[in-house]
């Protein structure tokens, strides 16, 4: 008896970005290429949200910079809304904390808009599939700057004092350390957050839940 191979459905593709030229063109491109179909185009986060539970997407491709709900709100509100959405994020930059921020919100890929059409669409069907797709040197960074932002113990509990407004002499005091010590441990923590100051170190350490109460 001879089968029939049933062919694979098409992936289904949600194209989010303000840039209408480029949306039209990934449209386009997708379009044209075999195993794809774009069920809905948005140039907005709001408009996208509705038109993702509207039409249940396998993969949205999603702008990172938009106004007024960037690529990053805009997958993590999709993963609200289904925790096994799949999401590629593009954009033009590349840089350590834009890479952080949108792959912790939950993007399985984040590419380059220069990269070539072969790249995206491997890296779609690797999304598709269940698999995180991300290019070693954005891997590189990602590790970099998670290592980088990731405290001591000792600095840690530095900056739970900075937060409960401590001086370097009460933290001295409080941690039965010299105030030297304290001082360096100060400056590890601007440097590991990034800071300009103890009170730009102590807003980011609120932001990103690392210290809790003030």
């Amino acid at each position: 008896m001879t089968t029939v191979d049933t062919p694979a459905a098409p992936i289904r593709l949600l194209l989010v970005d303000d840039h209408t030229v480029m949306r039209q063109g990934l449209a386009a491109l997708l379009q044209s290429t075999d195993g794809f179909v774009v069920v809905a185009e948005a140039g907005d986060g709001a408009s996208a949200l509705r038109l993702f539970r509207e039409h249940t997407p396998d993969v949205s491709i999603v702008d990172l910079r938009m106004t007024p709900m960037d690529g990053v709100a805009l997958t993590e509100a999709i993963r609200t809304e289904d925790a096994n959405a799949r999401v590629v994020l593009l954009t033009t930059y590349d840089t350590d904390e834009e890479v952080f921020r949108g792959l912790r919100a939950g993007a399985a890929s984040y590419l380059l808009k220069d990269v070539d059409s072969a790249k995206l669409l491997d890296t779609i069907r690797a999304v598709h599939a269940g698999r995180k797709s991300i290019p070693a040197h954005i891997a590189a960074k990602l590790a970099d700057h998670v290592a980088s932002e990731s405290l001591t113990p000792r600095q840690q509990e530095v900056l739970d004092c900075l937060a409960g407004g401590l001086s370097n002499m009460e933290i001295a005091a409080h941690l039965n350390i010299s105030e030297g010590t304290v001082k360096a441990h100060v400056k590890a923590v601007l440097l590991k957050l990034s800071a300009r100051d103890r009170t730009q170190a102590i807003a980011i350490a609120f932001k990103r839940g690392l210290v809790l109460t003030r």
